[in-house]
């Protein structure tokens, strides 16, 4: 496991990402050179060897440096440094294609109405994708890539502006000018389950239900008010029907 850098070696680190080269790690500054920290860190920790990188760690170089090269707003950060920062400008030679990602919650809409700024005042495209897609994995574990048709979208009036190497920014992307995968095919609806009176009827293969309906009889109750069923009726003989089969003397 690799031990952690000095404050020093961070300090160089991110002076270089946020006053040299902040595309190469697929961010973009707002016009003071400003940066969200935890945009910072989300790229800081894609690098190999410094994974372990956290806010107190940048906490620290404020603390334990004298004049630190990086300076604290709020949770915003910034170089003090910037001169060698590269400014937005019109693109020129604009790639063919370019590449973005969105949400995949959001791609539905996307598809329908555009893509629009989230998180930045523009829309970060890049030449690469395999940048577009570590950029969209900062915000969704499996970020839709999407392929947007430059040229074409220049043409009718869509304004790039390049913001280094790879990185390009727009305001928008019309719905038209993009491709993407296919949108899932939607399960279709369940069937509504029975209500509670169809179910409560619904008999079960290999099972039985008991008829506990019965008729109700007029009981002849006796003298003590007890009802007379046939267990409980006096036991007495009986008048023999008569039997014409039988002679006199049998009867």
């Amino acid at each position: 496991m690799p031990q952690p850098r000095t404050p020093k070696q961070l300090s160089k680190f991110i002076s270089y990402i946020l006053g040299h080269n902040p595309d190469e790690f697929g961010l973009v500054l707002d016009q003071d050179g400003f940066i969200k920290i935890k945009e910072l860190l989300k790229a800081i920790t894609e690098e190999d060897g410094w994974k372990y990188v956290r806010r107190s760690h940048i906490d620290e170089i404020l603390i334990t440096m004298p004049g630190p090269p990086v300076e604290i707003k709020e949770n915003l950060i910034r170089a003090k440094t910037r001169g060698a920062l590269p400014k937005p400008k019109p693109a020129q030679n604009l790639p063919r294609l370019l590449y973005t990602c969105v949400r995949k919650k959001a791609y539905p809409a996307v598809l329908d109405k555009g893509i629009y700024p989230t998180g930045y005042n523009q829309v970060i495209l890049s030449s690469s994708r395999e940048m577009a897609e570590r950029i969209g994995k900062r915000t969704d574990q499996t970020p839709i890539l999407i392929t947007i048709l430059a040229q074409k979208s220049a043409a009718d009036g869509v304004v790039f502006y390049q913001a280094g190497n790879s990185i390009y920014l727009a305001e928008s992307i019309p719905a038209g000018y993009y491709t993407g995968p296919l949108l899932p095919k939607q399960k279709p609806e369940l069937k509504k389950q029975a209500t509670a009176e169809e179910s409560s009827t619904r008999k079960l293969a290999g099972s039985f239900f008991m008829d506990l309906k019965y008729e109700k009889k007029n009981h002849k109750k006796s003298k003590r008010g007890k009802s007379l069923t046939y267990r409980s009726k006096p036991r007495g003989k009986s008048k023999k029907e008569a039997r014409p089969w039988l002679s006199g003397r049998d009867r």
